[in-house]
């Protein structure tokens, strides 16, 4: 398996409070992934892998077939957009990883998230 540049990913995140209760320790966090085919062919998107940290420092790994259930296909110049969610016990945490992807030759590759940060808003940076 190689990396490869020919996919971009871009994440947005909030902080869910209607969800989330601290006093449980409890702080739900959504995310937005946009994945840009910046290739000349088609990519699919076939697994993922999360490490999501707390700011007591522990880990989390996620791994599984696809995001929110799907495996798209993204054609050149185009994007694929999905929004997900993640659960703290923390009010700080980061999250980052990578897609498993194929191209249009059978090829894998690997497509690298870059590290996010989770944070509810009142926070000071």
């Amino acid at each position: 398996m190689i990396d490869s540049p020919r996919v971009c990913i871009q994440v947005q995140s909030i902080y869910v409070e209607s969800q989330s209760i601290p006093e449980e320790e409890r702080y739900v966090f959504a995310y937005t992934i946009t994945i840009r085919n910046l290739g000349r062919f088609d990519v699919q998107l076939l697994g993922r892998y999360w490490l999501i940290t707390n700011s007591n420092g522990r880990q989390t790994e996620v791994q599984g077939e696809g995001v929110i259930g799907e495996q798209p296909i993204i054609r050149p110049g185009s994007e694929y957009q999905y929004t997900s969610g993640a659960v703290l016990e923390t009010p700080l945490g980061t999250m980052e990883g990578h897609y498993e992807m194929v191209d249009h030759q059978g090829q894998t590759f690997r497509t690298a998230i870059p590290v996010f940060r989770l944070a509810i808003p009142t926070l000071i940076h």
